[in-house]
C-alpha cells in the first residue's frame, strides 16, 4: 500500500488474516463463462486503508471524497475505486481483500479485490500487487470560459 498514507505497508495474505474477517457471497455475470458464484472471506478494504492513515485534511470539509484507490494485480489488471464507495458515511460498499475463495486459502495466489456489489467481475483483481491511495492528483489549470459578449 502506497500513496497518501501515513503508514504505507506491504501486506501478505498471512498479514491480512490477522484482521477481522468478513464473508461475502458473490455472483459475477461473466460474458464468456456465464454466472460465476463464489464465497470470499477477508478483511474490509476500508479497515485496512484506514489503519494505514490516509492523509485527509481535517480543515477541508469532506476532504476524503477526493481520494482515489487504484488496485493492481499480478496479471496487469487495474481497478479504481473512490474513497466514498468504501466509506461508511457514504456508499459503505463491503469491499474485501479476499484471503480465501470457497474456503480455499489464497496464500500462493495472493489477496483478491472483491466487490460484491458489482454485477460483473470487471473490477475483481486477482493476486493484488499494489494498492495506491491518491488524493493529490493534478488537474491542471481550468479551461477558460467563453463570454457571451465575445460571440
Amino acid at each position: 500500500m502506497t500513496g497518501d498514507l501515513a503508514r504505507p505497508a506491504r501486506l501478505t495474505v498471512r498479514d491480512l488474516l490477522g484482521w477481522p474477517q468478513y464473508g461475502v457471497d458473490v455472483a459475477f455475470e461473466c460474458a464468456t463463462s456465464g454466472i460465476q458464484r463464489h464465497r470470499f472471506s477477508g478483511p474490509r478494504l476500508y479497515d485496512v486503508l484506514t489503519d494505514a492513515g490516509p492523509h485527509f485534511d481535517p480543515a477541508r470539509r469532506k476532504d476524503r471524497l477526493r481520494f482515489l484507490i487504484a488496485v493492481t494485480g499480478m496479471d496487469g489488471h487495474h481497478a479504481v475505486l473512490s474513497w466514498a464507495e468504501i466509506d461508511p458515511d457514504f456508499a459503505h460498499a463491503p469491499v474485501l481483500l479476499g484471503v480465501t475463495i470457497d474456503g480455499t486459502p489464497l496464500d500462493a495466489a495472493g489477496p483478491q479485490l472483491v466487490l460484491p456489489q458489482d454485477r460483473c467481475g470487471g473490477r475483481h483483481i486477482s493476486g493484488i500487487t499494489g494498492i495506491r491511495v491518491d488524493g493529490n492528483y493534478p488537474f491542471g489549470a481550468p479551461a477558460p470560459v467563453a463570454s457571451a459578449a465575445a460571440s
